[in-house]
């Protein structure tokens, strides 16, 4: 029994225990700081808001015609009373019945003539709004309303 503790403690002896070194403890674990980098990178993904609209950079080709064609311009004038005007020529009455379908009349199936409303300033809001929706209902796309600078 002696000779096997000999054995042992020899082999004690022999074997080197490493023991916990000073460099071990001045590393830096790293597994927070990238949680706190994903973190933030979540953070600014989340809050950040996208511009949803993107712009086209085109180089229209030329042509050598000599002046656009412009459209005629539709013309539709309100009074103080709130009687409407096309092109100058008075309707019989008020009705936007009237308006829509003298407004076809004068445009026909062209969606894309231009239509300009001079309104009186102390003409009804109502009668602005129901031009503007018989021509929102006619499906005309180009709508203008005319004013004047004021003056101080």
């Amino acid at each position: 029994m002696v000779s096997a503790r000999r054995k042992i403690t020899r082999r004690l002896i022999e074997m080197q225990f490493r023991t916990r070194q000073a460099e071990d403890d001045t590393g830096v674990n790293l597994t927070p700081l990238i949680d706190v980098v994903f973190l933030l990178l979540i953070f600014f993904m989340v809050s950040t808001t996208f511009d949803s609209t993107s712009e086209l950079k085109i180089d229209l080709p030329e042509a050598s015609a000599k002046k656009p064609v412009e459209k005629e311009r539709l013309t539709l004038m309100i009074d103080p009373q709130g009687f409407y005007y096309i092109n100058g020529k008075r309707l019989k009455n008020q009705t936007s019945d009237l308006l829509l379908l003298e407004l076809y009349r004068a445009t026909g199936d062209d969606k894309q003539t231009p239509v300009v409303i001079q309104s009186d300033a102390k003409s009804p809001v109502q009668s602005l709004v129901t031009a503007m929706d018989v021509v929102g209902q006619i499906g005309l796309q180009h709508l203008s309303i005319a004013t004047t600078k004021a003056t101080r």
